[in-house]
């Protein structure tokens, strides 16, 4: 699916998309009218326009690298069921298909249970990419989405990289050993503030022993 040329060059040439630091999200300073913010990443953002409401635009910021990788990744997958599949893409930018559902840290936020073919179909689209060539990086709870009891990825703009990735591996140990026995079925709302703690508690722990190791 392909967003008419006359609206997209509209779009790019009034977006304003700026990246203050690699480490932080982009800051977005003007979405035209009508299109919407969906999120931000630290190197791009990503926009919907309410005529299309299958795909989105990521966009990324001037100077930020990333985005040809990242077309070459979705070359590389192909049409799956698992990943968001890349329609059109130009400098900077790709149009990607709109993916359905709710993050997994949502889901524990908002008490929402996981069961465990989430997990099953994560690994199972984990090792399709691996197959196709791909290094599949950077994989969160943030990440994944569940809909209607699937698991399907979003943003595999780091699978080029050819790095030992930890977090989805810790992930499904702690969804095995924590969540699923403990959590799963309690209907319990976990705090932001408390998710936030785990979080960067977690990448203390995961630098600490990348110092020591």
């Amino acid at each position: 699916m392909r967003i008419d040329q006359h609206i997209l060059q509209a779009f790019l040439q009034e977006v304003q998309v700026e990246s203050l630091s690699p480490d932080d999200p982009v800051v977005v300073h003007h979405t035209p009218y009508p299109w919407e913010l969906v999120g931000t990443g630290n190197y791009a953002a990503v926009f919907a326009h309410p005529d299309y409401p299958k795909v989105v635009i990521k966009l990324y910021a001037p100077g930020r690298p990333g985005a040809e990788q990242e077309i070459e990744v979705y070359r590389k997958l192909g049409e799956t069921r698992s990943f968001p599949v890349c329609y059109d893409y130009g400098e900077g930018y790709l149009v990607i298909s709109r993916m359905n559902g709710i993050p997994l840290f949502d889901c524990v936020r908002f008490g929402i249970p996981i069961p465990p073919q989430v997990i099953e179909d994560v690994e199972e689209a984990l090792e399709e990419a691996r197959r196709k060539g791909l290094f599949p990086h950077d994989v969160h709870g943030k990440n994944v989405l569940m809909d209607q009891g699937r698991g399907y990825l979003i943003d595999v703009s780091d699978y080029y990289v050819n790095d030992t990735d930890t977090k989805w591996r810790d992930l499904r140990k702690a969804y095995y050993k924590v969540y699923l026995p403990f959590i799963k079925d309690r209907g319990w709302k976990i705090p932001l503030w408390m998710l936030e703690v785990v979080r960067k508690g977690y990448r203390l722990y995961k630098k600490g022993r990348r110092l020591f190791t």
